[in-house]
């Protein structure tokens, strides 16, 4: 039979099925107009939105971004996924999650189908039991002493011991789909099936009628009566049902389908063997890249292995449907690997038609790596030799590279704020401003990398150094800002560090000539691949994934933009500061003259800016003196709304709104002011809502200043000066890649120091340990040599 038939022909489980009245899952039309709404639904704990699912079946997706389209969905559950690993039983809280991640995409309208394997390992679990039971039974009635002789299970049969699972197993996803007020209904189907017309019509249309119903069909191959696998007998194209990849892949085509997903217990397809010291796993599979691609055994349980689950992926692509093979069974991913890839995420191997016309960013990750060590075996006059002519080329094509600024402007133009497009915007001033920059960079690029720092004679013959060396591969992500892209390429080229780029979509022309041009440069000595520019749809969160690749990933841009890539970031460090919440303390000390010019300047210049004042501390003592009042007017003519702390609004009769949280980076004209009694109670108000970015004091005091400067724990801390000095090119750094507020490595504006590490040189005559031991014949010396100075004229 086609299917097991119950109640008029398919059994749903679950609720009795009232699908329009009492099912949750909602008819069609209700359906797009609650998506209309994006209702957000809770009774999970992962929330969803429900979102219109619109696509005409036909070739498959291109991209992984464009999984998120897919409306008719085939999950397909390995032996290896669904079973424990004793092979005996199923992995119950494995089942829950999966269960519940396909509720999830169900409920968002989408139609779900599951092809699952365990039929035979919950049989085997049952049947074992049975033997068992039976025979400590027979053996204790025949036993004159009453003792159990060790008993031998013997080899079960696995279509008996499919037959006594499917019922458990089918039960087992009634009780778990009910859970969410989902139904669930049963097919088992056999390759004959597929090979009979009158039967191939039936089965379409009574999975067609089901997924009408918004249940779930879960289908498995009738293991009971399978005839055993036959090899190399798919005909004309036509893939046959051996095992559960290539009933997934078959139902997926008949059905239309738009996304197979298939998880095993690998992370993927990888080029070789998993396991084996250079395998890696391929993100994105093409057809005809299987010559390139050895394949190991099979899985420890079920019927195929990698090589059949990528020969079903490929019949089913080429029959119009996208492929996505994962692994279900880490405990890491597991929970969520179904809705990641169907949110398009890099999870596990996406087969797709067509193929990109540059590299993946996993092979611009390894050019940049090859590319940064050749650069950081050039002299150093070489690599600096590189920077002027870049800083060259910058005002040579100035005016195509203010053509290409230009499209990105007029593209830009109403979809960005005010302040972004003025990030975006470059100039001639602008690009001479940049020039001057690198040839700084460039001359002080002689002393950086290979410098020594330390050096020590261990004993005698064995002298060890200390020498500063690249960083390796930096992962620097900008948005809206073109002249990042030379900035930072001149801090890697002279540090040696090889460089991956990824900038926002709407700086693409400007940042694509810009490259262009860096390149160019690096040319000169041979070292072009040592900068790439990351092209493809690479989300930010799959860039942070690649450990493997990346030493240091620096975020420039928006404080959302750093905490996100903070957050995202897998075992990869990350340098920069989530906020820049700088503070300004006047001084009851403080020059009249002085104070409203700070102010202007460290508010008003570029209120965007990460070092713009966010937050003003005034001292009591000069609360309603005309000190307070000329702030107070020079504010209001610069149109800065002011929000009062509640310090500062206690001593007025009206006051300003008064501050929602005293930890706030506004970004904008407008100012947190709040009073304090003296300068220690400051520095603990800095200290309590900063975020030891940049903090100023205002005084004649030079006492005070010097108390202020040596206590205030922030990244700079000045005295008399504006906050918008915290920058690499004003601290004379010619640029900056960012600003640190960590504690570890480089705070501050990082400039060229910051993307140096050392390691330890140790050149010896056949030392070995053992010769300083108590009865050795050397003695540890550990003196201190005189370090070499370079020339660096």
């Amino acid at each position: 039979m086609l299917s097991q038939v119950y109640r008029s022909g398919v059994q749903p489980f679950g609720r009795r099925l009232l699908p329009w009245v009492q099912s949750p899952g909602l008819s069609r039309s209700h359906r797009v107009q609650t998506s209309a709404t994006r209702h957000v639904r809770s009774w999970s704990n992962i929330p969803f939105i429900t979102v219109p699912l619109s696509r005409t079946h036909g070739k498959s997706f291109a991209h992984r971004s464009e999984l998120k389209h897919a409306k008719r969905i085939v999950v397909k559950l390995g032996s290896a996924v669904v079973t424990r690993g004793d092979e005996c039983g199923l992995a119950l809280g494995r089942l829950a999650s999966i269960v519940e991640q396909v509720s999830v995409l169900q409920n968002q309208g989408r139609e779900m189908m599951l092809v699952t394997s365990g039929a035979v390992a919950f049989g085997k679990q049952r049947l074992r039991h049975e033997i068992l039971l039976s025979q400590s039974v027979r053996q204790a009635l025949h036993s004159g002493q009453n003792q159990l002789k060790e008993m031998a299970i013997p080899v079960l049969e696995a279509r008996a011991c499919a037959a006594a699972g499917q019922s458990g197993l089918m039960a087992l996803y009634e009780a778990m789909f009910t859970q969410y007020s989902i139904c669930a209904a049963q097919i088992l189907v056999t390759n004959l099936d597929f090979h009979d017309e009158q039967k191939r019509r039936n089965l379409n249309g009574t999975l067609h009628e089901l997924l009408r119903m918004n249940i779930v069909p879960i289908i498995n191959t009738n293991d009971a009566v399978v005839p055993p696998a036959e090899p190399n007998s798919d005909l004309q194209g036509v893939i046959s049902v051996k095992d559960n990849d290539s009933l997934a892949a078959r139902l997926a085509v008949e059905m239309k389908t738009d996304l197979l997903i298939v998880l095993s217990d690998v992370e993927g397809l990888f080029d070789s063997p998993p396991g084996s010291d250079d395998a890696k796993l391929i993100d994105i599979f093409y057809p005809g890249d299987q010559q390139s691609v050895t394949f190991g055994t099979k899985s420890r349980v079920g019927m195929g292995g990698m090589e059949a689950k990528v020969k079903a992926a490929l019949w089913a692509l080429q029959g119009g449907t996208s492929v996505v093979i994962a692994n279900g069974t880490h405990p890491k991913v597991s929970g969520h690997v179904i809705t990641d890839i169907v949110e398009g995420k890099k999870v596990g191997t996406f087969f797709s038609e067509v193929k990109p016309a540059g590299p993946t960013v996993e092979q611009q990750g390894e050019m940049a790596r090859s590319g940064g060590r050749m650069l950081a075996t050039l002299e150093p006059e070489q690599r600096a030799e590189i920077i002027y002519h870049l800083a060259g080329l910058l005002t040579d094509q100035r005016d195509e590279i203010l053509l290409a600024n230009k499209k990105d402007l007029e593209e830009a133009e109403g979809r960005l704020a005010a302040p972004l497009l003025k990030r975006l915007s470059l100039s001639t001033s602008k690009l001479n401003s940049l020039a001057i920059g690198l040839r700084q960079i460039a001359a002080s690029s002689q002393d950086s990398v290979g410098r020594v720092l330390r050096r020590t004679r261990v004993a005698k013959n064995l002298e060890l150094e200390q020498v500063t060396v690249p960083i390796g591969v930096l992962l620097v992500i900008f948005e809206s800002r073109p002249d990042c892209l030379p900035q930072v390429a001149a801090l890697a080229i002279a540090s040696g560090n090889g460089l991956l780029l990824k900038g926002g979509k709407e700086a693409a022309h400007s940042n694509r000539i810009l490259h262009l041009l860096t390149q160019e440069a690096l040319s000169i000595h041979g070292v072009k691949e040592a900068v790439q520019l990351v092209n493809t749809r690479e989300e930010v969160e799959d860039l942070c994934r690649l450990d493997k690749m990346i030493d240091l990933i620096i975020p420039r841009g928006s404080s959302q933009l750093v905490r996100d890539i903070q957050k995202a970031a897998k075992g990869i460090p990350v340098m920069g500061h989530s906020e820049g919440i700088c503070h300004m303390y006047v001084d009851s000390e403080a020059s009249v003259d002085k104070v409203t010019r700070l102010v202007r300047d460290s508010k008003c210049e570029y209120p965007a800016a990460c070092n713009a004042l966010e937050t003003l501390l005034i001292h009591r003592d000069l609360l309603r003196t005309p000190l307070f009042d000329q702030i107070i007017d020079m504010l209001r003519v610069e149109q800065v709304k002011i929000h009062a702390g509640p310090k500062f609004a206690s001593y007025l009769t009206f006051s300003p709104s008064e501050v929602k949280s005293l930890r706030t980076e506004y970004g904008d004209l407008e100012l947190c002011i709040e009073v304090v009694d003296s300068v220690q109670e400051a520095i603990d108000h800095i200290h309590k809502y900063g975020s030891s970015h940049t903090d100023v004091i205002v005084t004649e005091n030079e006492k005070t200043a010097e108390f202020f400067l040596q206590h205030v724990d922030s990244a700079c801390v000045f005295w008399n000066a504006s906050t918008r000095f915290s920058d690499g090119y004003r601290f004379g750094l010619g640029a900056e890649v960012g600003i640190s507020t960590s504690r570890i490595h480089a705070r501050g504006p990082v400039g060229l120091e910051g993307l140096l590490t050392t390691k330890w040189l140790l050149r010896g005559q056949d030392h070995v340990v053992s010769d300083f031991s108590e009865h050795g014949s050397l003695k540890y010396l550990h003196e201190n040599l005189p370090v070499p100075q370079r020339n660096t004229n």
